[in-house]
């Protein structure tokens, strides 16, 4: 026979517990949808998303510090090439694109760098420029012509059969982020929110930051 078990909540959170929990909200619920779980105002949830936009880093700073100096060889040998792909998302309507380019390790799948903005040449070479430190010596790309444009062709690999791993990121960032899922209604207003909340996502959970 099968029982039937009842919870009953008791009163909403505070505003001081229910900021404490924010740092946990499911990412792939809206602002009101984060209000109402964690029972605090929407404009609490904005303030305080706000608030970690400075603490955000668009590179793996946590990776590169592990990487010793004296073992660069060593470690460029053996993770030197990188996936890098464009995800399309927009801010407010879908005429206003906002891509998310983006770069992880060949063989690990780690997430190295990001950077937002639209699909042009200026906004890969932001990210060709985060890229630099980690001395990678072969990029894994498709055939988008910013990449062709800038990347030698002696280091370039252009085809999706090299870009499998970052696909599958693709996958995971619109199962768990629901403002990147390509029909929604949940989609970002401002462009400030936009990047906060993946930039947030990717900080945390790729980047191991306790941001």
């Amino acid at each position: 026979m099968m029982r039937k078990y009842h919870v009953r909540f008791g009163g909403g959170l505070g505003e001081k517990a229910g900021m404490t929990s924010l740092a946990a909200y499911p990412t792939a619920s809206g602002i009101r949808d984060t209000a109402r779980v964690l029972r605090i105002s929407t404009d609490t949830v904005l303030s305080e998303l706000k608030k970690k936009e400075a603490a955000l880093e668009s590179v793996n700073s946590a990776l590169l510090r592990t990487i010793n100096p004296e073992e660069m060889t060593v470690a460029i040998e053996r993770a030197g090439e990188a996936e890098m792909d464009e995800m399309w998302s927009f801010v407010g309507k879908k005429g206003a694109q906002r891509w998310l380019w983006h770069a992880i390790d060949h063989h690990t799948g780690a997430v190295l760098a990001y950077v937002f903005g639209r699909r042009k040449d200026e906004v890969f070479l932001r990210l060709k420029a985060l890229l630099e430190p980690f001395g990678l010596t072969r990029f894994s790309t498709d055939h988008w012509g910013a990449y062709t444009r800038h990347l030698d062709p002696e280091v370039h690999s252009p085809g999706k059969q090299h870009t499998q791993k970052i696909e599958r990121k693709h996958l995971t960032l619109r199962t768990r982020i629901k403002r990147l899922v390509r029909k929604t209604i949940c989609f970002s207003k401002t462009t400030q929110m936009h990047d906060i909340v993946i930039g947030l996502f990717v900080n945390r959970y790729a980047f191991g930051l306790l941001v």
